[in-house]
């Protein structure tokens, strides 16, 4: 079968959507099926990734999100661009129309847009309910990457149940083959000289980060670091100040590398990810692949993603989350138990080969005689 994918956040500031995609397409060329893959627009060398960027040069760019603009005047110009015509067409929020002709497919990663409509931009909030109405509705089948997106879309958006099918994101391989001597490598360069606890993603409200400094700042842990990683996101601004204020204890290392993500998230001695709402969790998942204990949410995905590899609090408690925090760093035995739980369950849940299999078996059934 022929499947066209809609990869244009590929060429956007993003990051778990971009992420999914970018190893998505290649788990489902690499999976062995016959069948062919088409990302959209004109993207069959997707480059390398990176969250704050574009995957290909400006000059690869600009003409390919001119393509994606004037897709979206209308379906028969997308018809037109994809230059062939695919099984199924395989959406994203960038794209405004089916197309003719193709069944219509899409991935449902969160519903904050519904749930908590304040933790997002006006902006991201109008593509999510445009992409429902224009998409989602009228799509033949949805792929939601957690159980818990699927009963959040099928309860907000009146979906058909037997519409929407589960099937989990992978994790990047290089987190399972992370090693001591990365994350030894990592640390001297970086100047981490103590144990830390790492919290990884973009700096805006829905990951919570407030919540964390307060809980850090009630901790009160000479013998550790609190390590925050990634890039300043939308209405960072008072967080952000508070994260570079030179509060005790408190580093930021700004936007990491891709490259670097498994070596430093292996490094850490504990994972903390106190967010509000996540649709899969790809930060946690990725502490589970490298073996590190993880606290975090008892809300939304998380609590299905972690299984037994993690502590879960109420992300809304400072109190409850220092105490968590304060159990584990005071017990080896109990941050060993987790790791090797959490690191046994990515194994067994999170592998992009596996996601990719049930993909193909989900676009089968679309397929044209």
């Amino acid at each position: 079968m022929h499947l066209a994918v809609d990869a244009s956040p590929l060429l956007l500031r993003s990051a778990g959507v971009k992420n999914y995609l970018y190893h998505w397409i290649a788990a489902l060329r690499q999976s062995g099926h016959p069948h062919r893959v088409s990302p959209f627009p004109l993207l069959d060398r997707i480059g390398d990734l990176t969250h704050e960027q574009s995957t290909l040069s400006s000059w690869q760019t600009l003409p390919r999100i001119a393509l994606l603009l004037g897709s979206n005047y209308g379906p028969g110009w997308l018809n037109r661009l994809l230059n062939h015509r695919a099984d199924v067409f395989h959406a994203t929020n960038q794209v405004h129309h089916p197309v003719p002709g193709m069944a219509l497919t899409a991935t449902l990663h969160d519903m904050t847009c519904w749930l908590m409509p304040e933790l997002h931009t006006p902006a991201n909030v109008a593509a999510d309910q445009r992409f429902a109405s224009q998409i989602a509705a009228r799509a033949d089948g949805l792929i939601a990457v957690s159980e818990n997106t699927r009963q959040d879309a099928i309860r907000l958006l009146g979906l058909p149940p037997d519409k929407v099918v589960t099937i989990h994101s992978g994790v990047d391989p290089r987190f399972f083959a992370a090693t001591s001597a990365d994350a030894d490598a990592l640390r001297t360069r970086l100047q981490l000289t103590k144990p830390f606890l790492l919290n990884l993603g973009t700096v805006e409200p829905r990951k919570n980060l407030d919540t964390l400094l307060d809980a850090w700042t009630q901790l009160r842990r000479d013998d550790y670091e609190l390590v925050i990683a990634g890039p300043m996101g939308w209405a960072a601004g008072a967080t952000a100040r508070r994260i570079q204020s030179g509060l005790p204890g408190v580093r930021y290392l700004g936007y990491v590398a891709e490259a670097d993500l498994p070596a430093l998230t292996k490094a850490a001695a504990v994972f903390v990810y106190p967010s509000l709402y996540e649709g899969f969790g790809f930060p946690v998942a990725q502490a589970m692949a490298c073996g590190v204990p993880v606290v975090t949410s008892n809300t939304s995905c998380l609590p299905e993603i972690t299984g037994e590899g993690a502590l879960h609090v109420d992300p809304r408690s400072p109190a409850e989350l220092a105490i968590a925090l304060d159990r584990l760093l005071d017990s080896p035995m109990l941050r060993s138990a987790l790791g090797a739980a959490g690191q046994l369950r990515a194994r067994t849940c999170f592998q992009w080969a596996e996601c990719a299999a049930k993909s193909w078996r989900f676009f089968e059934r679309y397929q044209r005689s």
